[in-house]
């Protein structure tokens, strides 16, 4: 059984660079947080056989991130995953979620994988979109939100979590499963592990290499929120006074 896992590298929200918006050239990448789990559930699954990092380039600018985007599916690889394929296009930079999983599914056809991994959204964007896109892409089953997953006699048996009860479901191979934090705990990569992801391939595709040509990316900008605190302190008073002006406050305020 081939494994494809979907590893995004993600902008770190932990270190984004900000000045009047987010400051994207500037802002690091890593793999985002919930697809670590889909590595190490593929590490668990894959036996003898093999698992690939697969990953689409969303963040420009394109030379200066690359690079960037290679180094951290090294660590996708130290992790156990045997080889990486790197989506790097101008044209799919802020490409729209339909084209993202069009690149993708192109690239899980062409390593003939029976099973996708992804986790259930990405840090910086966490639409949860592109594990379905995918799954419609190649015209296979979909199961989300999975928490505990079986592969036995040419199917998926799956635990997944819904809003108020966890469900038992049934796929056959080949599917696309999005799993949650909760599914295991990632390893951290040995010295030794990382060494080796040193010589492991990381294999570079551009859109004409999948035979794909897609529309114009998205215009998009990020802008932070800020948020300013009213620096109100209330010292003089009975604690039942002071209760009373911090009421008096929030309803100014429009919180009660």
């Amino acid at each position: 059984m081939k494994i494809a896992v979907l590893v995004k590298t993600a902008l770190d929200t932990g270190q984004l660079r900000i000045r009047d918006s987010v400051v994207i050239e500037e802002t690091p990448l890593k793999i985002s947080d919930i697809d670590r789990n889909a590595v190490e559930e593929a590490v668990k699954l894959k036996g003898q056989d093999k698992a690939y990092a697969v990953t689409v380039l969303k963040w420009g600018p394109l030379q200066k991130k690359v690079q960037e985007a290679e180094n951290v599916l090294r660590e996708a690889l130290a992790m156990g995953l045997d080889e990486a394929y790197l989506i790097a296009d101008e044209k799919l930079l802020n490409a729209s979620h339909v084209a993202t999983a069009k690149a993708i599914a192109a690239v899980v056809k062409k390593i003939g994988a029976d099973l996708v991994l992804a986790g259930e959204a990405t840090v910086d964007n966490y639409t949860g979109q592109i594990p379905a896109r995918v799954a419609a892409e190649l015209g296979w089953p979909v199961i989300t939100y999975v928490r505990e997953l079986k592969v036995e006699g040419g199917k998926i048996i799956a635990k997944r979590d819904l809003e108020d009860h966890v469900e038992v479901v049934e796929a056959p191979l080949p599917s696309v499963v999005s799993v949650t934090r909760e599914i295991n705990q990632p390893r951290i990569p040995t010295l030794l592990a990382i060494r080796a992801a040193m010589k492991k391939p990381v294999n570079k595709l551009t859109l004409a290499d999948l035979g794909l040509d897609i529309a114009p990316k998205i215009s998009a900008g990020y802008k932070p929120l800020v948020i300013q605190r009213k620096k109100i302190v209330i010292k003089d008073g009975t604690p039942e006074e002071k209760a009373e002006k911090l009421i008096q406050y929030l309803r100014q305020e429009g919180v009660i």
